[in-house]
């Protein structure tokens, strides 16, 4: 559907006007630390939202929330560690040594062997919720000041890597309870959807589940291409060339959606979702969303939506607009 953004928050924290407050929120070593870093985070949010739902003119805005693992926004080790290592052997700047170490133990105390894997996604908005509350704060008081100004405003709100329903649910109850204390203290009422990233196999397998509390799943389908092929999609590139020529793969899995295996699952999301909840809204956000045979395969299993990076949009909307009218071609071509 024409109008639709995915709108990925981690891209605002990065921003230079507010990274310091993140690692504020990050080297907090407490709940009202935090709290009172993500409270100088709302208005940066609000902001940004209010934005971006101004832009998109009244089309739906998929949001989603806090996705990559903390550490991602604090200096990278190696080069916090060597200056440490050199003020320490120097013996000056005893000040600059001292915020070093603290950001060097925190650092290490965040440190996983496999992030992606690790405490990243809902895990954050469960172990830390005050975040997510204000990101889910700040999208609805957005939401509300711009529909004050006569805009049409429809904002979905996104949680990634759900993979049990407890996790759904805790997430999902706790998006509505803020979304209603913002919509009863503004007196505006603003339609609101709360879904989920399908981005492990588990969430696939009980879609069923999941669809009692998300009222639309987005395939992500990067890393459920990882997790299903158990692929690292940063590393796989030294050995896939090797796997395509010799037809290990008939293409590179991260490139052209694997049908075999991540589009069964994805087939499979989508027939038990819309069992659970029939006008469940269905889409996939990642590369493959660019990629024509990927796309025809999501015309074939009755997706609504692929979303893509920017500059895949004109071959998706070609290829999107072929796959209606039936004339797609070979998926693996």
């Amino acid at each position: 559907a024409e109008g639709i953004g995915l709108v990925r928050t981690e891209h605002m924290f990065f921003r230079k006007d507010r990274i310091l407050i993140v690692r504020q929120m990050i080297m907090a070593t407490d709940e009202q630390g935090r709290r009172k870093a993500v409270d100088q985070l709302l208005p940066f949010q609000r902001e940004d939202f209010a934005g971006i739902f101004t832009a998109m003119k009244g089309f739906p805005v998929t949001i989603r929330l806090l996705d990559p693992p903390l550490h991602e926004f604090l200096p990278k080790y190696h080069e916090v560690l060597e200056e440490y290592t050199k003020l320490d052997a120097l013996r000056i700047n005893p000040a600059r040594l001292m915020e070093l170490g603290a950001v060097k133990a925190r650092l290490e105390a965040l440190l996983e062997a496999n992030p992606m894997l690790g405490h990243r996604g809902c895990r954050l908005g469960i172990t830390f919720p005050e975040i997510y509350e204000m990101q889910v704060r700040a999208i609805m008081e957005a939401a509300c000041l711009v529909a004050g100004r006569g805009v049409d405003v429809h904002p979905e709100i996104m949680i990634p890597l759900t993979g049990t329903t407890p996790e759904m649910k805790l997430t999902e109850e706790m998006t509505r309870r803020v979304v209603e204390a913002v919509l009863a203290e503004t007196g505006t009422r603003v339609p609101y959807s709360v879904g989920t990233m399908i981005e492990v196999p588990r969430a696939a397998l009980i879609a069923n589940q999941m669809a009692q509390y998300a009222e639309f799943f987005s395939f992500g389908t990067n890393d459920l291409t990882q997790t299903t092929l158990g692929l690292s999609r940063d590393d796989a590139g030294r050995f896939l060339g090797v796997y395509v020529e010799k037809g290990v793969f008939a293409r590179d899995p991260f490139v052209s959606l694997d049908v075999e295996g991540v589009g069964q699952l994805i087939a499979m999301g989508a027939e038990r979702g819309r069992a659970t909840r029939p006008d469940i809204k269905l889409g996939i956000c990642g590369e493959h969303g660019g990629d024509p045979a990927s796309i025809a395969f999501c015309a074939e299993v009755g997706l609504d939506y692929v979303s893509c990076s920017p500059y895949r949009v004109p071959v998706a909307r070609l290829a999107a607009a072929q796959a209606a009218l039936g004339v797609a071609g070979d998926r693996t071509a």
